[in-house]
């Protein structure tokens, strides 16, 4: 009978906690995110790094604002709105030091509001308290699930939160990696069209031609922002023209 109540009184539990799980479960991810680019905001070393990851967070803590207003938790809703409204001076901040003070705020008010949410939806202690008297045992049992669900909603944050970092690290190994294959397609891209100018210029020489075409010495560094299609098709365009010039200079050589 103890255990067929005990089933019970969680099975009423667990009813009330999935109306408000939804939200709830929607606003930890958005504040779990949102705490996510405030970290890394923090961590950054410039004021556009940091504007960045501060503007990536805002939009995570607007979402979170309102699931957590659906959700019910008023702590945690209040600490949201203060850390947000810390976080939108970020992008009118004139200095780093500006900036980094706002997202420290904000970072150490998420923290609380994460920890504010968490306690909002693990059920509370006073049920059974109030039947101690007739169901002692099935009240500490079911204080030592609370525990034990508190427990695990801890290690699930902590998981999340490396999940992010982990992602995140990996989404910078991808830029890197990117950034450098598009730096070699550019240096190999620029020694060939420079081979083959100076071998232009050799056989322009041997027919008694005075011109020659420039060696090719552009920076080219804004291309880094283009993808690798569009700097192939750029070097390609390059290469067209340069062929062109080299066979106006070869058709006004003649031989004597």
């Amino acid at each position: 009978m103890k255990k067929i109540y005990l089933f019970f009184l969680v099975s009423i539990v667990f009813s009330e906690s999935q109306g408000q799980n939804s939200a709830c479960t929607d606003a930890d991810s958005y504040l779990i995110y949102a705490y996510s680019n405030v970290k890394d905001a923090y961590e950054s070393n410039n004021i556009q790094h940091l504007k960045y990851y501060a503007d990536k967070s805002l939009k995570s803590f607007r979402d979170a604002k309102t699931n957590l207003k659906k959700c019910g938790c008023d702590t945690a809703f209040e600490l949201a709105f203060n850390a947000m409204e810390l976080i939108e001076k970020v992008e009118k901040a004139a200095t780093y030091e500006d900036g980094r003070y706002f997202v420290k705020k904000a970072k150490e008010i998420t923290q609380n509001s994460i920890t504010e949410l968490n306690k909002c939806t693990v059920p509370t202690n006073s049920a059974p308290k109030k039947m101690a008297t007739t169901t002692g045992k099935a009240s500490d049992d079911l204080i030592a699930l609370q525990q034990e669900k508190e427990k695990l909603e801890q290690q699930r944050l902590a998981l999340k939160l490396k999940e992010e970092d982990l992602m995140k690290k990996m989404d910078a190994k991808k830029t890197k990696d990117l950034q450098l294959q598009k730096e070699t397609l550019i240096a190999d891209h620029k020694a060939i069209l420079n081979l083959n100018i100076s071998t232009f210029n050799k056989v322009l020489k041997t027919y008694g031609s005075t011109s020659e075409l420039p060696m090719y010495d552009k920076s080219d560094t804004a291309l880094l922002s283009e993808n690798v299609e569009a700097i192939r098709a750029y070097y390609l365009n390059i290469t067209k023209d340069i062929n062109t010039a080299y066979l106006e200079k070869l058709n006004l050589c003649k031989v004597n």
